[in-house]
Protein backbone atom coordinates (compact mmCIF):
# COMPACT_ATOMS: atom_id res chain seq x y z
CA UNK A 1 0.00 0.00 0.00
CA UNK A 2 1.32 3.44 -0.93
CA UNK A 3 2.19 5.91 1.79
CA UNK A 4 -0.60 8.11 3.11
CA UNK A 5 -0.23 11.79 2.37
CA UNK A 6 -0.08 14.31 5.21
CA UNK A 7 -3.29 16.06 6.15
CA UNK A 8 -6.53 15.75 8.06
CA UNK A 9 -9.01 12.88 8.27
CA UNK A 10 -12.40 14.40 7.49
CA UNK A 11 -15.83 12.85 7.87
CA UNK A 12 -18.79 14.26 5.96
CA UNK A 13 -22.35 13.65 7.02
CA UNK A 14 -25.21 14.17 9.39
CA UNK A 15 -24.75 14.45 13.15
CA UNK A 16 -27.94 13.94 15.14
CA UNK A 17 -29.18 14.19 18.68
CA UNK A 18 -29.35 10.66 20.11
CA UNK A 19 -31.80 9.47 22.75
CA UNK A 20 -30.48 6.15 24.08
CA UNK A 21 -31.84 3.85 26.81
CA UNK A 22 -29.59 3.55 29.87
CA UNK A 23 -31.97 1.82 32.35
CA UNK A 24 -35.61 0.78 32.59
CA UNK A 25 -37.59 3.78 31.41
CA UNK A 26 -34.57 6.09 31.53
CA UNK A 27 -32.82 7.63 28.53
CA UNK A 28 -29.72 9.75 28.00
CA UNK A 29 -29.30 12.45 25.36
CA UNK A 30 -26.13 12.48 23.34
CA UNK A 31 -24.97 13.09 19.79
CA UNK A 32 -24.12 10.58 17.06
CA UNK A 33 -24.32 9.82 13.36
CA UNK A 34 -22.51 7.23 11.28
CA UNK A 35 -19.67 9.37 9.93
CA UNK A 36 -19.48 11.37 13.16
CA UNK A 37 -19.07 8.12 15.11
CA UNK A 38 -16.24 7.06 12.83
CA UNK A 39 -14.50 10.41 13.30
CA UNK A 40 -14.93 10.27 17.07
CA UNK A 41 -13.32 6.83 17.25
CA UNK A 42 -10.56 7.86 14.83
CA UNK A 43 -9.63 10.71 17.16
CA UNK A 44 -9.78 8.52 20.27
CA UNK A 45 -7.51 5.96 18.61
CA UNK A 46 -5.00 8.14 16.79
CA UNK A 47 -4.71 10.98 19.29
CA UNK A 48 -2.44 13.70 17.93
CA UNK A 49 -0.95 11.47 15.22
CA UNK A 50 -3.53 12.94 12.81
CA UNK A 51 -5.94 15.85 12.92
CA UNK A 52 -9.56 14.72 12.60
CA UNK A 53 -12.27 17.06 11.32
CA UNK A 54 -15.98 16.89 10.70
CA UNK A 55 -17.96 18.57 7.93
CA UNK A 56 -21.65 19.03 8.53
CA UNK A 57 -24.30 21.73 8.85
CA UNK A 58 -26.18 22.58 12.05
CA UNK A 59 -28.65 25.15 13.32
CA UNK A 60 -28.08 28.08 15.65
CA UNK A 61 -30.05 26.64 18.57
CA UNK A 62 -28.85 25.20 21.87
CA UNK A 63 -28.91 21.61 20.63
CA UNK A 64 -26.73 22.52 17.66
CA UNK A 65 -24.32 24.39 19.92
CA UNK A 66 -24.13 21.29 22.09
CA UNK A 67 -22.96 19.22 19.15
CA UNK A 68 -20.24 21.71 18.24
CA UNK A 69 -19.12 21.76 21.87
CA UNK A 70 -18.87 17.94 21.80
CA UNK A 71 -16.69 18.09 18.69
CA UNK A 72 -14.35 20.65 20.22
CA UNK A 73 -14.20 18.83 23.55
CA UNK A 74 -13.38 15.60 21.71
CA UNK A 75 -10.50 17.23 19.84
CA UNK A 76 -12.31 17.16 16.50
CA UNK A 77 -11.83 20.16 14.24
CA UNK A 78 -15.21 21.88 13.83
CA UNK A 79 -14.09 24.62 11.42
CA UNK A 80 -16.01 22.98 8.56
CA UNK A 81 -19.31 23.00 10.47
CA UNK A 82 -21.60 25.59 8.88
CA UNK A 83 -24.68 27.17 10.48
CA UNK A 84 -28.22 27.32 9.15
CA UNK A 85 -30.58 29.79 10.92
CA UNK A 86 -33.65 28.06 9.48
CA UNK A 87 -32.92 24.48 10.60
CA UNK A 88 -31.65 22.37 13.49
CA UNK A 89 -30.31 18.87 14.18
CA UNK A 90 -32.13 15.70 13.34
CA UNK A 91 -33.00 13.38 16.25
CA UNK A 92 -33.22 9.63 16.68
CA UNK A 93 -34.40 7.30 19.45
CA UNK A 94 -32.82 3.89 20.08
CA UNK A 95 -35.04 0.97 21.08
CA UNK A 96 -33.28 -2.23 22.15
CA UNK A 97 -34.31 -5.86 21.76
CA UNK A 98 -31.53 -7.58 23.67
CA UNK A 99 -28.35 -6.09 22.20
CA UNK A 100 -29.96 -5.43 18.81
CA UNK A 101 -31.31 -1.95 18.14
CA UNK A 102 -34.10 -0.25 16.25
CA UNK A 103 -34.18 3.43 15.39
CA UNK A 104 -36.96 6.00 15.19
CA UNK A 105 -35.96 9.17 13.32
CA UNK A 106 -37.06 12.80 13.16
CA UNK A 107 -34.85 14.50 10.57
CA UNK A 108 -37.03 16.48 8.12
CA UNK A 109 -35.61 19.78 9.43
CA UNK A 110 -32.01 18.57 9.62
CA UNK A 111 -29.61 21.35 8.60
CA UNK A 112 -27.19 18.67 7.36
CA UNK A 113 -29.39 18.18 4.31
CA UNK A 114 -27.78 21.39 3.00
CA UNK A 115 -24.15 20.55 3.82
CA UNK A 116 -23.13 20.23 0.15
CA UNK A 117 -25.12 23.12 -1.28
CA UNK A 118 -22.08 25.44 -1.61
CA UNK A 119 -19.43 23.91 -3.93
CA UNK A 120 -16.79 26.54 -3.16
CA UNK A 121 -17.14 26.06 0.59
CA UNK A 122 -16.99 22.30 0.12
CA UNK A 123 -13.77 22.49 -1.88
CA UNK A 124 -12.17 24.80 0.69
CA UNK A 125 -13.13 22.57 3.62
CA UNK A 126 -11.47 19.57 1.95
CA UNK A 127 -8.33 21.39 0.81
CA UNK A 128 -5.99 19.93 3.46
CA UNK A 129 -7.52 16.43 3.67
CA UNK A 130 -5.58 13.19 3.52
CA UNK A 131 -8.70 11.01 3.91
CA UNK A 132 -12.37 11.83 3.37
CA UNK A 133 -14.98 9.46 4.78
CA UNK A 134 -18.59 9.46 3.57
CA UNK A 135 -21.56 7.13 3.86
CA UNK A 136 -24.73 6.21 2.06
CA UNK A 137 -26.64 8.28 4.58
CA UNK A 138 -24.56 11.29 3.57
CA UNK A 139 -25.51 10.69 -0.07
CA UNK A 140 -29.19 10.17 0.72
CA UNK A 141 -29.85 13.25 2.82
CA UNK A 142 -28.15 15.82 0.55
CA UNK A 143 -30.27 15.04 -2.51
CA UNK A 144 -29.37 15.05 -6.22
CA UNK A 145 -27.77 18.52 -6.35
CA UNK A 146 -25.78 17.92 -3.19
CA UNK A 147 -24.56 14.58 -4.54
CA UNK A 148 -23.35 16.24 -7.73
CA UNK A 149 -21.47 18.87 -5.71
CA UNK A 150 -20.00 16.28 -3.36
CA UNK A 151 -18.84 13.93 -6.12
CA UNK A 152 -17.21 16.84 -7.95
CA UNK A 153 -15.40 17.88 -4.75
CA UNK A 154 -14.24 14.31 -4.13
CA UNK A 155 -12.93 14.02 -7.69
CA UNK A 156 -10.83 17.17 -7.19
CA UNK A 157 -9.55 15.86 -3.86
CA UNK A 158 -8.60 12.47 -5.29
CA UNK A 159 -6.69 14.21 -8.09
CA UNK A 160 -4.55 15.74 -5.30
CA UNK A 161 -3.85 12.32 -3.81
CA UNK A 162 -6.57 12.35 -1.15
CA UNK A 163 -8.12 8.96 -0.38
CA UNK A 164 -11.87 8.52 -0.09
CA UNK A 165 -13.47 5.83 2.06
CA UNK A 166 -17.12 4.87 1.71
CA UNK A 167 -19.56 2.88 3.83
CA UNK A 168 -22.88 2.43 1.95
CA UNK A 169 -24.82 2.07 5.25
CA UNK A 170 -28.10 1.72 3.41
CA UNK A 171 -31.25 3.29 4.89
CA UNK A 172 -33.95 2.65 2.31
CA UNK A 173 -36.44 5.11 3.82
CA UNK A 174 -34.09 7.95 2.92
CA UNK A 175 -34.20 7.14 -0.81
CA UNK A 176 -37.09 7.92 -3.18
CA UNK A 177 -36.76 4.62 -5.05
CA UNK A 178 -34.48 1.63 -5.62
CA UNK A 179 -33.14 2.92 -8.95
CA UNK A 180 -31.91 6.17 -7.39
CA UNK A 181 -30.33 4.25 -4.52
CA UNK A 182 -28.48 1.87 -6.83
CA UNK A 183 -27.30 4.64 -9.14
CA UNK A 184 -25.95 6.74 -6.26
CA UNK A 185 -24.16 3.79 -4.64
CA UNK A 186 -22.61 2.74 -7.95
CA UNK A 187 -21.35 6.26 -8.64
CA UNK A 188 -19.92 6.55 -5.14
CA UNK A 189 -18.20 3.16 -5.29
CA UNK A 190 -16.59 4.33 -8.53
CA UNK A 191 -15.42 7.48 -6.74
CA UNK A 192 -13.80 5.89 -3.69
CA UNK A 193 -10.48 4.24 -2.84
CA UNK A 194 -11.60 2.18 0.18
CA UNK A 195 -15.02 0.51 0.33
CA UNK A 196 -16.35 -0.62 3.73
CA UNK A 197 -19.77 -2.16 3.02
CA UNK A 198 -21.78 -4.54 5.18
CA UNK A 199 -22.85 -7.79 3.57
CA UNK A 200 -26.48 -7.48 4.69
CA UNK A 201 -26.72 -4.17 2.82
CA UNK A 202 -25.09 -5.59 -0.29
CA UNK A 203 -27.33 -8.65 -0.24
CA UNK A 204 -30.42 -6.48 0.25
CA UNK A 205 -29.68 -4.02 -2.53
CA UNK A 206 -27.86 -6.17 -5.08
CA UNK A 207 -28.95 -9.72 -4.23
CA UNK A 208 -25.43 -10.90 -3.42
CA UNK A 209 -25.48 -14.44 -2.08
CA UNK A 210 -21.98 -14.44 -0.60
CA UNK A 211 -19.56 -11.73 0.66
CA UNK A 212 -17.13 -12.75 -2.07
CA UNK A 213 -19.80 -11.81 -4.63
CA UNK A 214 -19.88 -8.36 -3.05
CA UNK A 215 -16.09 -8.08 -3.21
CA UNK A 216 -16.02 -9.05 -6.89
CA UNK A 217 -18.86 -6.70 -7.87
CA UNK A 218 -17.33 -3.68 -6.09
CA UNK A 219 -13.84 -4.47 -7.41
CA UNK A 220 -15.26 -4.42 -10.94
CA UNK A 221 -16.11 -0.75 -10.35
CA UNK A 222 -12.43 0.03 -9.87
CA UNK A 223 -12.15 -0.08 -6.07
CA UNK A 224 -8.75 -1.42 -5.02
CA UNK A 225 -9.36 -1.85 -1.28
CA UNK A 226 -12.53 -3.51 -0.04
CA UNK A 227 -13.61 -4.85 3.34
CA UNK A 228 -17.03 -6.50 3.49
CA UNK A 229 -18.19 -6.52 7.10
CA UNK A 230 -20.44 -9.40 8.09
CA UNK A 231 -21.77 -8.71 11.58
CA UNK A 232 -20.51 -11.36 13.98
CA UNK A 233 -19.08 -13.28 11.03
CA UNK A 234 -15.68 -12.85 9.37
CA UNK A 235 -14.80 -9.84 7.24
CA UNK A 236 -13.82 -10.46 3.62
CA UNK A 237 -10.92 -8.39 2.32
CA UNK A 238 -9.44 -7.39 -1.01
CA UNK A 239 -6.38 -5.17 -0.55
CA UNK A 240 -2.91 -4.82 -2.04
CA UNK A 241 -3.96 -7.23 -4.78
CA UNK A 242 -4.74 -10.09 -2.37
CA UNK A 243 -7.87 -11.58 -0.83
CA UNK A 244 -8.11 -12.57 2.84
CA UNK A 245 -10.63 -13.39 5.57
CA UNK A 246 -10.52 -11.87 9.06
CA UNK A 247 -12.56 -13.72 11.72
CA UNK A 248 -14.64 -11.54 14.04
CA UNK A 249 -13.87 -11.36 17.74
CA UNK A 250 -16.41 -13.20 19.93
CA UNK A 251 -18.26 -11.02 22.44
CA UNK A 252 -20.29 -12.68 25.18
CA UNK A 253 -21.45 -9.51 26.93
CA UNK A 254 -22.73 -7.36 24.04
CA UNK A 255 -25.13 -4.70 25.30
CA UNK A 256 -25.85 -2.46 22.32
CA UNK A 257 -24.67 -2.89 18.72
CA UNK A 258 -25.26 0.78 17.85
CA UNK A 259 -22.11 2.19 16.26
CA UNK A 260 -20.39 -1.19 15.84
CA UNK A 261 -19.89 -0.80 12.09
CA UNK A 262 -18.85 2.84 12.42
CA UNK A 263 -16.23 1.95 15.02
CA UNK A 264 -15.02 -0.92 12.82
CA UNK A 265 -14.53 1.61 10.01
CA UNK A 266 -12.51 3.84 12.33
CA UNK A 267 -10.40 0.96 13.60
CA UNK A 268 -9.64 -0.26 10.10
CA UNK A 269 -8.76 3.17 8.73
CA UNK A 270 -6.67 4.09 11.76
CA UNK A 271 -4.71 0.85 11.56
CA UNK A 272 -4.06 1.29 7.85
CA UNK A 273 -2.84 4.84 8.45
CA UNK A 274 -0.60 3.41 11.18
CA UNK A 275 0.96 1.09 8.59
CA UNK A 276 -0.71 -2.24 9.44
CA UNK A 277 -1.61 -4.72 6.73
CA UNK A 278 -5.26 -5.06 5.73
CA UNK A 279 -5.69 -8.32 7.67
CA UNK A 280 -4.05 -6.78 10.76
CA UNK A 281 -6.24 -3.71 10.37
CA UNK A 282 -9.37 -5.89 10.27
CA UNK A 283 -8.26 -7.73 13.40
CA UNK A 284 -7.76 -4.42 15.16
CA UNK A 285 -11.13 -3.14 13.90
CA UNK A 286 -12.86 -6.25 15.24
CA UNK A 287 -11.16 -5.69 18.61
CA UNK A 288 -12.45 -2.12 18.76
CA UNK A 289 -16.00 -3.03 17.70
CA UNK A 290 -16.11 -5.86 20.26
CA UNK A 291 -15.44 -3.29 22.99
CA UNK A 292 -17.91 -0.75 21.62
CA UNK A 293 -20.88 -3.13 21.71
CA UNK A 294 -20.31 -3.64 25.45
CA UNK A 295 -21.58 -0.09 26.08
CA UNK A 296 -24.90 1.70 25.43
CA UNK A 297 -25.21 4.23 22.63
CA UNK A 298 -23.04 4.88 19.60
CA UNK A 299 -20.07 6.40 21.45
CA UNK A 300 -18.47 4.17 24.06
CA UNK A 301 -16.77 5.80 27.07
CA UNK A 302 -13.42 7.27 26.11
CA UNK A 303 -11.79 5.41 29.01
CA UNK A 304 -12.82 2.09 27.44
CA UNK A 305 -11.32 3.02 24.07
CA UNK A 306 -8.09 4.64 25.22
CA UNK A 307 -6.17 1.39 25.98
CA UNK A 308 -7.01 0.08 22.51
CA UNK A 309 -5.85 3.32 20.91
CA UNK A 310 -2.66 3.40 22.99
CA UNK A 311 -1.80 -0.08 21.78
CA UNK A 312 -2.13 0.97 18.13
CA UNK A 313 -0.25 4.24 18.61
CA UNK A 314 2.64 2.33 20.16
CA UNK A 315 2.89 0.33 16.92
CA UNK A 316 3.29 3.41 14.70
CA UNK A 317 6.75 4.84 13.92
CA UNK A 318 5.83 8.07 15.73
CA UNK A 319 4.57 6.16 18.77
CA UNK A 320 7.68 3.98 18.90
CA UNK A 321 9.86 7.07 18.78
CA UNK A 322 8.04 8.53 21.78
CA UNK A 323 8.45 5.38 23.87
CA UNK A 324 12.18 4.92 23.11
Amino acid sequence: MTKWREGSLIGIGEAMAEIAPVADGLYAQGFAGDTLNTCWYLKRILGDIRRVGYLTRVGEDALSRGLVELLVKSGIDASAVSRDPERTLGLYLISLEGAERRFSYWRDQSAARRLADDPAALDEALRDAALIHVSGITLAIIGPNGRRNLLAALAKARARGVRVSFDPNVRRRLWPDEATLRAALTEMFSSCDIALPSFDDEAGVWGDTDPLNSVARIAALGVKEIVVKNGAGPAFILADGEEAVAPARATSDARDTTGAGDSFNAGYLAARIAGLSAIEACEFAHQLAAEVVRHPGALAPAAAIEPIGADLRARTPRGKARSS
